[in-house]
C-alpha cells in the first residue's frame, strides 16, 4: 500500500485507494468532498504532530486519573510512541472509536451526587487535540457576558460584572438553576450548531462519536443518547457552544445576563421585568434548546438579598459607601469547617505538617473570594483559628511538666509556667489564658508556619 509523507507529517493515501474510499459508505474522506468546506483542512490541523504534543502535555500537566482501559497518563506516553501513526491514520480513515468514559460519581454539598464521565488518556489527549484547534474558531463568536471555561476570563470577572450592572440600577437578578446540564445537552442540537462553523465534516462526526461513546458502569456500557460528560476536555467548550444560542439571543434583547458555564444571571431594573424575564428565559430553554430548568432553585431575587442571591459563591451588599462584594453565607460556612478540620486535635497530630495544610487551603480559598469586603470577618476567623493552633499545640505537649518547660522555654516566667501547666481546665480553655497567648505569640507561630489570614488578605484584596 503506497503512501506520501504530507507537510504535516502525517501519510497521505495514493489515488488508488482513495478511489476504493470513495466506495465506501459515508467514510470521513467522501463526507468533507460532500460538504462545501471553507476549513478543509482542520481534521489535519488537528492531528498535526506539534498540536497533539501540546495536547498530550496539557493532559499529563492536569494528571487526571485512569479512564476505562486503566491506562495512566505515563502508560500513554509509551503507547502513543509505538502507534500514534497508526492511530491517526484509523481517524483518517473514519474507523476510529472512542472508549466509553468511565462513571464517577461526587458528593454535592446538597447531599446529591455529580455524575463524572472520565475519557481515557488516549480519548482525553485527542479531545484536547481537539479543543485546541475549535477555540480560536469560537472565541470571537461568544458573548461578553460568558465567563466559563474560556481563556484569560474568571469567575471573580463575572461577579465583578454583576456588581457593574448593580451600580447602573440593574438590581434585581433571574437565578436560573438548570437540572443535569451536562447530562442533558440534546445531541441534534449541538451537532446542528457545530455544523454552523466548522466546516470540516469529520470533525463533526468525530464528535459526534464522543457524545456517543456510552458510559461504562460497573463494567456494563451504557448508551449515551444525550448529554456530554462533565469530565472530557471538550466537554466545557461544547457546552458553551451550546448555551451560546441563549447568550446571543438575551443579548439581541438587551437584557444584562451573566453566565458562567450553566450559572446564569440575568438582570432587570425592576421586580416586574425580572419576574418576565423568568418566564420568557425558562420558555427559551426548555422549548428551543431542551433543556429543564429547575423551577423550584430559579427564582427572581434582589441581588442585595442576604440569603436568596447567591453566584459562584458571592453576594452583594450595599452600604453608605456604594455597592461591595461579598462571600456568601454559605460559602463562609463551609470555609470554616474545612479549616476546623484541618486544625482539629485528631488531625493535627505533627504541627508543622497541619500548618503547610491550613496554608495550601487557605490560600487557594483567599485568591479565589479576595475581591470581597471582609476584612472584620477575615480578623475574627485568623483570630480563632490562632486559638485552635494553639490548643493543638497544647495538647501534644500532654504532661505538666512538658508544658511547663516549654512555657519557661518561651519566656514564661517559672510561676506563671507552672500555674497555667497545672490547670484542670481543657485545653480550648488553656489554650486561651494570657500565659499561653504570650508564649505562642502570633509573631512566634508565624515563624513557625502559621499562614495569617488577615496579612494574606490584605495582599490579595489590595488589587481590587
Amino acid at each position: 500500500m503506497a503512501e506520501n509523507m504530507g507537510n504535516n507529517g502525517f501519510p497521505q493515501r495514493d489515488s488508488a485507494e482513495h478511489e476504493g474510499y470513495a466506495e465506501a459508505s459515508r467514510s470521513f474522506n467522501r463526507i468533507w468532498k460532500e460538504r462545501d468546506s471553507a476549513q478543509p483542512k482542520l481534521l489535519e490541523a488537528i492531528l498535526h504532530k506539534d498540536n497533539f504534543n501540546r495536547a498530550y502535555k496539557r493532559v499529563k500537566a492536569n494528571k487526571g486519573a485512569p479512564g476505562s482501559d486503566g491506562m495512566t497518563v505515563e502508560e500513554a506516553l509509551v503507547y502513543l510512541k509505538e502507534h500514534q501513526q497508526e492511530l491517526t491514520d484509523r481517524i483518517y480513515r473514519g474507523k476510529y472509536t472512542p472508549s466509553p468514559v468511565r462513571s464517577v460519581e461526587i458528593p454535592k454539598q446538597d447531599g446529591g451526587v455529580r455524575k463524572l464521565g472520565i475519557p481515557t488518556v488516549i480519548d482525553r489527549t485527542l479531545q484536547q487535540a481537539i479543543m485546541q484547534q475549535l477555540v480560536p474558531i469560537y472565541e470571537p463568536l461568544f458573548a461578553d457576558g460568558s465567563y466559563g471555561y474560556r481563556p484569560n476570563r474568571s469567575a471573580k470577572e463575572a461577579v465583578l460584572k454583576v456588581k457593574e450592572y448593580a451600580e447602573q440600577g440593574y438590581t434585581y437578578a433571574v437565578v436560573l438553576d438548570l437540572s443535569k446540564y451536562f447530562d442533558t445537552i440534546n445531541h441534534e442540537i449541538l451537532i446542528n450548531l457545530l455544523r454552523k462553523n466548522i466546516k470540516d465534516e469529520r470533525v463533526v462526526q468525530l464528535i459526534k462519536r464522543y457524545l456517543k461513546s456510552g458510559v461504562m458502569e460497573n463494567g456494563v456500557v451504557i448508551d449515551t443518547e444525550e448529554g456530554s460528560p462533565q469530565g472530557g476536555n471538550l466537554s466545557p467548550l461544547l457546552a458553551n457552544i451550546y448555551l451560546n444560542e441563549f447568550d446571543q439571543e438575551f443579548l439581541k434583547r438587551g437584557v444584562p445576563s451573566i453566565r458562567y458555564a450553566d450559572d446564569i444571571v440575568l438582570l432587570a431594573k425592576s421586580k416586574r421585568a425580572s419576574e418576565r424575564l423568568l418566564e420568557s428565559s425558562t420558555k427559551y430553554l426548555e422549548g428551543k434548546l431542551k433543556l429543564t430548568v429547575n423551577r423550584e432553585k430559579s427564582r427572581t431575587v434582589s441581588v442585595f438579598a442576604i440569603r436568596n442571591f447567591k453566584f459562584l459563591g458571592f453576594a452583594l451588599g450595599r452600604n453608605g459607601s456604594g455597592i461591595y462584594v461579598r462571600v456568601h453565607a454559605k460559602s463562609w460556612k463551609k470555609f470554616k469547617s474545612r479549616l476546623k478540620d484541618l486544625s482539629s486535635r485528631r488531625s493535627v497530630q505533627s504541627i508543622k505538617p497541619g500548618l503547610e495544610k491550613i496554608k495550601v487551603y487557605a490560600r487557594g480559598w483567599l485568591n479565589y473570594y479576595g475581591i470581597a469586603s471582609m476584612k472584620n470577618n477575615i480578623d475574627d476567623i485568623n483570630g480563632w483559628l490562632y486559638h485552635r493552633i494553639r490548643m493543638c499545640i497544647w495538647k501534644q505537649w500532654k504532661l505538666p511538666k512538658t508544658k511547663k518547660r516549654n512555657l519557661i522555654k518561651m519566656g514564661i516566667p517559672e510561676y506563671f509556667a507552672h500555674m497555667a501547666a497545672n490547670s484542670r481546665k481543657g485545653h480550648w480553655f488553656c489554650s486561651n489564658l494570657t500565659t499561653v497567648k504570650r508564649a505562642m505569640s502570633k509573631e512566634r507561630l508565624i515563624s513557625g508556619g502559621f499562614y495569617d489570614l488577615a496579612t494574606a488578605y490584605q495582599s490579595v484584596h489590595v488589587n481590587y
